[in-house]
């Protein structure tokens, strides 16, 4: 049941935020992508007029942390933050899950520099005045899980597995650092063999049930890092 005001998360991120079908190259329906299964968790045993949480979904394929794609044109995550934060203030979280499409071959990666560039986006998010009464939203960091070998993408990102897996202690790292709540994703589901980057329908409700206890004692004050 709803105890208080209407709390609002944004899950900012990429194509698994946008809901990807490896399979089909199409886009997963509402009910199956990770945003909006969190949405359904988080309100259940409230009536479907009072919600308890509103979940904003702000995914957008090939979306980096912070880089300018000068073959995709317009995917810089940190550039789009703070308009989209402001279109949808007051926002009591933020989900970021990024770093997957920093994997290109065409950025030349090292794994401390994507998990930099989403400390970026975290500090950033808490430089803004787009949570309640004008303060930051709470942050939570998703490190996204490591691809896995698959033919689909090979041409873009190459064998990136091995650099994908070295993520996850860089993000725990630097969201202690930024004083941000963590989720390593990777612990909990993996990436599909469709085409080793996207996610299967089974692991966008498995992250979205872990989520749910991560942003209740969050917005409780408890952050969990």
């Amino acid at each position: 049941m709803q105890t208080g005001a209407l709390k609002t998360v944004l899950c900012y991120g990429d194509s698994n935020t946008w809901g990807y079908n490896p399979h089909t190259g199409g886009r997963y329906d509402h009910k199956t992508r990770w945003p909006m299964a969190l949405k359904e968790l988080l309100n259940q045993g409230c009536p479907a007029d009072e919600p308890a949480f509103w979940v904003v979904e702000e995914g957008q394929n090939g979306r980096t942390s912070c880089r300018e794609d000068p073959v995709e044109g317009d995917r810089n995550g940190l550039r789009q933050l703070i308009p989209i934060l402001e279109s949808h203030k007051p926002v009591d979280l933020v989900a970021v899950m990024l770093g997957t499409n920093d994997l290109k071959i065409r950025f030349n990666p090292l794994p401390y520099d994507i998990a930099r560039g989403v400390q970026r986006l975290a500090a950033a998010i808490q430089a803004s005045h787009t949570g309640p009464q004008d303060h930051a939203p709470q942050v939570l960091i998703i490190c996204p899980p490591p691809t896995v070998d698959a033919p689909g993408f090979k041409h873009i990102f190459g064998n990136t597995q091995e650099l994908s897996q070295k993520l996850a202690p860089l993000y725990r790292e630097f969201a202690r650092e930024q004083g941000a709540v963590f989720l390593d994703a990777g612990e909990l589901i993996q990436s599909s063999r469709a085409d080793g980057i996207h996610l299967d329908p089974e692991a966008h409700r498995k992250l979205a049930e872990a989520l749910v206890a991560i942003i209740r004692e969050t917005l409780r004050g408890g952050g969990i890092v």
